[in-house]
This record gives structure tokens, sequence and C-alpha cells, in this order.
């Protein structure tokens, strides 16, 4: 598996179009048709309304998008990767409490994003309602939009599993052609009114929010954050296509998003006393400006564009739930490698989960305005999170002043924006909040269910595993107890200072000895490196019991199988272990004997071990130990499910645990001594 080359050239910034600007690309088919709805309708969409509006957007594109993501964000690169959990493993060691932003900005942004394909996908087939191609006229009535809509959805979800590599390599082209084509025709409806130039002075932005023509005031600013909400993706593929390709594409991005957006105000400017849509609502100026002969290829190439940012945002999901994995703030699941990328991966339960939610949200809502109304709020804690993170990034580059005033003013805008979408709670905003909760529940659980696991065990579980090198030597010479296995594996944490749970020494010694001619500790470290791996070997002066420490990045895969054979085959070239040959093997020249893995799964056992600890403590022990029973067993997390593994089922604390209220009653035929 290697990682996907980054460089910079013709090719790499044609691939950034496809991967990169999907969710963003696509704002143009919804932002304007949002701020016409909050006006009410065509009639109220007033001038003074539109430039002040569009002002917004520019101005939001600006300080957001480019100013804080493209020309901030993309500097805290963690060894070119980026997003919000690549940047909270690059600062994570400057306070405990950086792990808040992160997973409340982790969630919203997984949770924000479900309504990425239901409302890009949506915006663009609802162009077909009424029209007539060829011979074929579509129906006006919205189920049939909802009809394609699934269909379309279920699959791009369906072929996530077969891996979309080959799909991948025109996204670039036809996202060129995507916004060469909104750029034109943005530019060919401005020429019919310049004056909608005007807005690019921030004035008009100001004026807007505090005009009587605004009926719904400061909380326009909720369908204006509509046009950013890519802005967080853009960061996070960086890794995929370079920052440098990123620089270079995205001044034409903008520049062909801006003349679109300045293109459907001078067409709602002109418009706007138009008696033929006086006073209806739901106009998507988006295909209104468009002449009627180019909106069949209109339609087509928006819903392509669509389909691509929804396949952006499924893979955006995975990669993000692999860093959480990573990093552990989410349970393991299953990843797979469908391509030749790492950066081509797919998680069977997350591409389920979306896929249900998506097209529930697709159907719950109904609509594309309806969706609209709901999009974009929990994206705002994730943007609002990131700028917490950036602030001690900058502070880590010793720009601390710099730092301040960043923070002071990206929490003041964004903060803004979060107040102004505030107001889609109630309009189905509180779908994403439910899900973004819930996302978050389970982060904190597994989390810090983690922590405090491992702060009740190193109290009263952990022994030195020196202490018992003596017995292990013994128990491998000794030809009186049947050999187990050549190499006996522990996936198991060992410390620095060879701390090792007692559960493992008592599986080998105290339960049916476990003769083996090599014992394999292995840790498996996480690295705040994406693509590290390496290992480190202690002998602790012996020849057969090996301590392994094996380093990887959160975005590396933990298939320890073939980590092991790599390490074992180079310490027998260097004779720092025995030679293994088998006696008997259709593999020739084999030098490595027969392996065991034992995977200890811990289990809560009863009344004794949970009144050792508080409610809270009580609670994500407990959590954290469901959703390691209900999620993937650790021996496929290992890639081990083609080797010899026992899984033993081991309590929480090994102490034999007694009741104080426990009294003798009555003693019968005492021997004398």
């Amino acid at each position: 598996m290697e990682k996907r080359k980054s460089s910079f050239s013709l090719l790499g910034m044609l691939i950034t179009l496809g991967i990169v600007y999907g969710d963003i690309g696509t704002s143009p088919l919804y932002v304007m048709n949002s701020i016409i709805n909050d006006a009410g309708t065509m009639a109220d969409a007033k001038p003074e309304y539109i430039l002040g509006s569009v002002s917004l957007i520019f101005w939001t594109l600006m300080l957001i998008t480019t100013i804080k993501y493209v020309l901030i964000a993309m500097k805290a690169d963690n060894n070119e990767e980026g997003g919000i959990f690549a940047l909270y493993a690059l600062v994570r060691t400057k306070g405990k409490w950086l792990i808040i932003p992160a997973l409340i900005g982790g969630s919203a942004l997984l949770a924000d994003g479900t309504l990425t394909p239901a409302v890009t996908v949506t915006s663009a087939i609802e162009g077909i309602k009424g029209q007539q191609f060829g011979n074929i006229v579509f129906s006006s009535k919205q189920s049939s939009v909802l009809i394609i809509v699934t269909v379309i959805l279920l699959t791009i979800f369906i072929i996530q599993k077969s891996g979309t590599d080959r799909i991948g390599r025109s996204f670039g082209p036809i996202m060129f052609i995507w916004f060469s084509f909104i750029g034109i025709a943005g530019f060919l409806n401005l020429t019919n009114d310049l004056s909608v130039l005007k807005a690019l002075s921030p004035i008009y932005a100001i004026k807007v929010l505090f005009s009587p023509v605004n009926k719904v005031g400061i909380f326009i600013l909720g369908s204006v954050f509509l046009a950013t909400t890519g802005a967080e993706a853009l960061y996070a593929d960086m890794g995929q296509v370079g920052k440098h390709n990123v620089y270079a594409t995205w001044p034409y991005v903008y520049a062909m998003l801006m003349l679109n957006y300045f293109g459907q105000a001078a067409w709602i400017i002109n418009n706007y006393q138009n008696k033929a849509y006086n006073h209806i609502s739901g106009i998507n100026p988006f295909y209104e400006m468009l002449p009627a002969d180019f909106k069949v290829f209109a339609i087509i190439i928006a819903t392509m564009a669509a389909i691509i940012a929804s396949q952006a945002l499924i893979t955006g999901s995975f990669t993000l739930v692999q860093e959480a994995i990573g990093l552990k703030i989410l349970p393991r699941l299953k990843v797979k490698f469908p391509g030749k990328f790492e950066s081509q991966l797919y998680i069977g339960t997350i591409n389920w989960m979306l896929c249900a939610i998506t097209i529930g949200i697709v159907w719950g809502f109904g609509s594309s305005e309806h969706m609209e109304s709901a999009y974009g709020l929990a994206i705002t804690l994730t943007m609002l999170m990131t700028t917490v993170l950036l602030h001690q990034f900058l502070i880590m580059k010793n720009h601390r002043h710099f730092a301040n005033v960043f923070m002071v003013f990206f929490i003041a805008l964004e903060g803004l924006f979060l107040l102004s979408s505030l107001i889609k709670f109630v309009h189905g905003g509180y779908v994403t909040v439910i899900i973004t909760c819930a996302i978050l529940a389970i982060m904190i659980i597994w989390y810090f269910g983690n922590k405090r696991r491992d702060a009740y065990l190193a109290e009263s579980e952990n022994v030195s595993l020196l202490d018992y090198l003596p017995q292990l030597e013994k128990l491998s010479k000794d030809s009186s107890i049947p050999t187990y296995a050549t190499n006996l594996v522990y996936m198991i944490k060992l410390g620095e200072d060879y701390t090792i749970k007692r559960s493992v020494i008592y599986s080998i010694l105290d339960q049916t000895p476990k003769r083996a001619r090599v014992y394999w500790f292995i840790t498996v470290n996480q690295t705040n490196a994406p693509y590290e791996c390496n290992y480190t070997v202690d002998m602790m002066h012996t020849r057969n019991v090996v301590n392994v420490q094996l380093n990887l990045g959160f975005k590396k895969s933990q298939h320890v199988n073939i980590y092991i054979r790599q390490i074992i085959n180079a310490l027998i070239r260097k004779h720092i272990i025995d030679d293994q040959t088998p006696n008997y093997s259709m593999v020739p020249n084999r030098h490595v004997g027969s392996f065991k893995f034992i995977i200890q799964n811990q289990q809560f056992q009863d009344l004794g071990a949970q009144e050792q600890m508080n409610n809270l403590d009580r609670l994500l022990i407990g959590g954290r130990l469901l959703l390691q029973n209900i999620t993937i067993s650790p021996s496929l997390w290992f890639g081990l499910e083609f080797s010899d593994v026992v899984e033993e089922k081991v309590p929480l604390f090994l102490g034999s645990q007694t009741d104080e209220y426990l009294t003798e009653k009555e003693l019968k035929n005492d021997v004398k001594p």
C-alpha cells in the first residue's frame, strides 16, 4: 500500500480540482436560492438586499476560506496531512484539554457531512422538474426528484466497496468543466448589470445586516455561511494532493465561484420585479439565469459535480474516522483498502450508516429548500474548534501575538456565524445536532474510558516483566511440558519501565503453562506522524523473550502479521534469536517456525470491580467495554484472521474479590490438629 504522490504539477492541479473542491464548488447550486428564501419571494429580493448578500459571500470566502484555511491553516500540516485530527495530533502535547475541541470539532464535521450528499444531489436534480428533453417530459412532482436522488445516492454508496480510484481519475476534468461552465454562465449574466461589482466593497456587506430590506437581520449569515462549508474539507484533503496544488488552484476556483454568484445576483436584480416570478418562492437562480438550450447540459454537469462532491465527502468521512481510530478517539472498525493508495480506503460500517442517514434526510426533509434550512449549523462548531487548535499551533511556532489576534478575530467572526445559524435548529438543524451529540458521546466514552481504565490498571494490575524473565526462560527449556507454540505472541502494551498487565503473566505461567521457544510482547504505539512505520527491539539480555515497540502513524494499517514476520526474519539473519527452520515444510528456505497469537479481551466482572469505582468511571469504563464487544474483534483489527489466534477473556481486575459482610455461621466436623 503506497501513499498517493502529491507533487506540484498541472496534473496534480487537475486532480486537486476533482478531490478538494467538490463541496465548496457545488455551493452555487443552493446558496442564492437560500438567500431568496430568507427574503420571502423574488419580489422581496430587492437590489440592496442582493448586493449586500453577494458582498457577504465574497468577504466570507475571503476571510474564512482564503485567509484562515488556505493561507494559515495549510501551514499547520502534520507531515503534509491536514484536517482537525491531524492538527490535534500536531499540538496535543501542548495541553491535555486540547482533546475537547478535537472531539467536538470531529463529531460535528462527521455529523454535518451527512447533509452534503443530500443537499448537493437534490439541488442538482431539482433542475429537471417540468423540463422536456426531446420526447421526454419530466414530472413537476418532488417525489420524482426524490426517487432519482435516492437511486443516485444508493449507487454512490454501493460502489465504495470496490474502490473509486479509476472513476476518480475523471473527477478532475469534470470539475474543471464545471467550474469553467459556472464561471462563464455567471460572467455572461454579469455583463447585463456590471453595477453588481459594487458588492466587492465590504460596506454593502455591513449595511445589509442592518437594512430594513433584510427581514431576517443577522440570521442571513446562516445562508451566507453555506458558501464556505467546504473550507474544512479543503484543509483535510490537502494531504492527498499537496498544499502547493491547492495554492495554485484556489484563485481559479474562487474566481469562478464569485463570477457565478455575481451572475446570479445580476439576474435576480433584473428579474425581481418580473411578474412571472413575483410571488413565487423556491426559485433557483442558478438554473433560471441559463438559456433554455443550456439547461440540459447544466443539469447533467451539475449532477456529476454533485456526485463528485458526495464522493469526496464519503471518502473524507472514511479518512476522518480512520484518523480518529488511530488516535484512540473512536472504537476499532474494519478498514479496507480497495485501491493501491492508502487514501483509497473503505469502512463498511461508516459507509452504510452514512447511506441510511443521508437517504433518511432526503425523504425526511423532502426538498433542497428544507435541507438548506438545516445545513451548516454543526460545521460552524468545527470551524470554531479548528480556530482554537490553530491558536495553539501558532503559539507553538512562536507567533504568540499573531496567535492571539487570530484567535480573537476568528472566534468573533465564526461565533457570529454560529449565532446566526442557531435559528436553523428549529428548522431541522436539530437533526445534525442530535447526530453530533451521538458521535461525541461515543468519542468521549471510548477516549476517556480508555484513560480511566488504564489509570485503574496502573494502580493495581501491572507487574514488571523483568521479575518473570527467569521463569520464562526456564519454562522455554522445560522439555517435560509440551510445546504450545514456536513463537508465542502477546498483543499487549509493555511500558517503558517493563510494566505489563498481571493477566499476561498469569496466562503464561498460572494457567496450563504455555511453553514456547520465543515469547513476543508486541506494543503498537500510535504516533503523531501520519505514515510513520518503524520498530525497536529489546531482548532484555535473553535470546527468547522479545519486547517489540512498533511505532505506527495514525493513518497506517495495523496489520501486525505483516510486520512481525519481517521483524523475526531480520533477527534471525542477525543471529539475535535462534534459527527456527521446521523439520517439515512445503516452503523452501523457511527459517521461521509457527506462530500463535494471544489476545486478551477484558470484561467487566461483577460487584467487586465496580464497587472500586465512582459512578462516572463506572459509566466510562463500562461503556468502553460495551463498545469493544460490539465492534471489530482485535484479531480482525490486527489482520490476524488467517493466523492461529487465541482470544482469552479476562476480568478487568484480577485481584481476588471479597465481601466484607460474609461471616462464618457454622463449621462442622472440624479436624483437630
